[in-house]
């Protein structure tokens, strides 16, 4: 006999407003952390170094510095929750008889760099308050860019181990040091701090981070030591000095001391502006006319470009921004469209450069061949861009695997989520065989080869908060396309090259092989002495020499 149903509770439009409430970004996100990027520990643990290596370098570059980064992973011991030993396993079990987490999967990570440090008033906002930063409305080259990062690192600290984000930072050798523990309240998104006083520190400038959370720690493709030597080959400028859980360091060298170009800061593009966000900057304009407006808040708005604009638009070019109204707005927006207007500026980007590129490949790599493509910058959604492809070829490359794709955006490497990456499926849909190279339908080309790509841009459109994987715009997959293109080309000749010089070896050695038949038939044929026979020798052999110099 089947049981009963319970009787469904009703209830009213009162008292389900009841339970209605604000969630703050950081009630939500601790919910959701996986769309942060941690959603495992072995992913938390290099989301955590990646978001605090990726704001040194941002600011050891923006403040004209080379950067000199210290990162190191040190296993903590966790704290004693009632754990008690069972003689059976000798692994510590908790009061439910399941193996508690043993020790080395509970790390403090350190993080410091020289950089230009940050002033006392804002360390508590910027460890302990999600989106709080200064990239989010910067239209230039950053690797940062929602202000989330390094807060949400130290907020998967605080739910994992209980401990606060301890940070040192220091502005000048006159300035005194200071020393704060912020934990992040999450209902409120604010931060809470535990302790702020002035320190000692031996560091003239700088900002030092110290997290403890859980994670885990792994070698292989997707490893902190993988990131970390990734960094090294896409930041050729930086000298970074890693200590790994077992205390071995490790020195990456810089291999320039030249930083990157300085990008600057530009206005959005009037392509990449929609509906929305247009009607918003009107009304928050300071601009007294239509005409102004226009020439103030975007770039590549000229006089007559505006008045262009505007004639299309049959709008008055003294009309008030905040006098227009929706069907106004509409109209400027088609006549924005419609209207020719040149590509926003390049100099808001920093790409790595072709010679940088080569350089951090052979740097990183013992292959025997390198070449390297910077494209023009192109545009997305109003977003000027830039794609830099590089390939190592041969040497000492494994040459019985796939190629190996190293993706970066911004100058961080992607570790995660190749499959849903533009960068993963351009390079699966090159046509490799035309350059010589093996390939299967849909897979990576069988070389002993590394293919690296770098997107350069103002705003890299990633699929997700972690940003792991880049979108699939037509403009960028076709730019990217193209480098690949150029490379590959470049790759085919070398290719050819080699096989031609394989080829010309076999037909010499062959050659060589039958000289001293040949001695013997010239001393027959013209009856010679054999001191005579030796210097046809001698002879022949120099020659063959001399055309593999040639």
């Amino acid at each position: 006999m089947a049981a009963p149903q319970k009787k469904r509770t009703t209830k009213n439009a009162q008292s389900m407003a009841k339970s209605q409430r604000e969630i703050s970004i950081s009630e939500f996100f601790t919910k959701n952390r996986h769309l942060l990027g941690f959603d495992s520990p072995a992913k938390a643990l290099l989301t955590t170094i990646k978001e605090a290596v990726d704001n040194s370098l941002d600011a050891c570059e923006e403040a004209g510095i080379q950067p000199q980064l210290f990162v190191e992973i040190r296993p903590d011991q966790p704290l004693n929750l009632g754990i008690e030993l069972s003689s059976q396993d000798e692994k510590p079990k908790n009061g439910n008889g399941n193996k508690a987490p043993a020790k080395e999967d509970r790390f403090k990570l350190i993080i410091e760099d020289n950089g230009p440090g940050i002033v006392k008033a804002q360390i508590p906002k910027i460890f302990g308050k999600l989106l709080y930063g200064s990239k989010f409305h910067s239209l230039k080259q950053s690797r940062g860019q929602q202000g989330i990062g390094i807060s949400a690192a130290g907020m998967y600290g605080q739910l994992t181990t209980g401990q606060p984000v301890v940070i040192y930072s220091r502005t000048g050798i006159t300035e005194p040091a200071h020393r704060f523990k912020v934990k992040l309240d999450m209902k409120k998104n604010e931060p809470t701090i535990l302790e702020g006083d002035e320190t000692i520190w031996e560091k003239e400038h700088g900002t030092r981070i110290e997290i403890t959370l859980t994670g885990s720690y792994k070698r292989g493709q997707h490893s902190v030591d993988n990131y970390l030597e990734q960094t090294a080959i896409a930041n050729p400028h930086v000298h970074l000095t890693y200590k790994d859980p077992k205390g071995v360091t490790i020195i990456y060298v810089n291999s320039t001391e030249s930083l990157p170009v300085e990008p600057q800061e530009i206005k959005p593009h009037p392509y990449g502006v929609e509906l929305g966000i247009l009607a918003r900057m009107l009304t928050e304009t300071k601009a007294r006319n239509i005409s102004a407006f226009l020439k103030d808040e975007f770039c590549r708005v000229g006089p007559k470009t505006c008045e262009q604009i505007l004639t299309t638009a049959d709008i008055s070019l003294r009309k008030h921004p905040k006098r227009l109204l929706q069907d106004d707005i509409q109209r400027l927006l088609d006549a924005i469209e419609v209207t020719k207007i040149a590509s926003p500026p390049t100099d808001c980007l920093s790409p790595i450069g072709e010679e940088l590129v080569m350089a951090g490949l052979k740097n990183g790599l013992e292959a025997e061949f390198y070449t390297s493509v910077t494209r023009p910058a192109a545009v997305y959604r109003g977003n000027p861009f830039q794609i830099e492809v590089g390939i190592a070829y041969g040497g000492k490359l494994p040459g019985d695997e796939l190629a190996k794709v190293i993706r970066f955006a911004n100058r961080v490497p992607l570790l995660y989520q190749a499959s849903a990456c533009a960068i993963h499926k351009s390079v699966l849909g090159a046509s490799w065989r035309n350059y010589g190279v093996q390939q299967s339908r849909g897979a990576l080309p069988n070389a002993p080869m590394v293919i690296l790509i770098h997107m350069a841009s103002v705003w890299v459109p990633f699929t997700s908060e972690s940003k792991e994987a880049v979108a699939h715009y037509p403009e960028i997959v076709k730019e990217m396309t193209l480098a690949l293109q150029e490379a590959g080309r470049k790759l085919k000749r070398h290719i050819n090259r080699r096989a031609r010089e394989k080829d010309a070896l076999k037909k010499q050695s062959y050659i060589q092989k039958y000289i001293p038949f040949i001695g013997e038939a010239l001393q027959e044929i013209l009856d010679i002495e054999d001191s005579e026979r030796e210097e046809v020798i001698a002879t022949l052999t120099d020659t063959l020499e001399r055309s593999r110099k040639l």
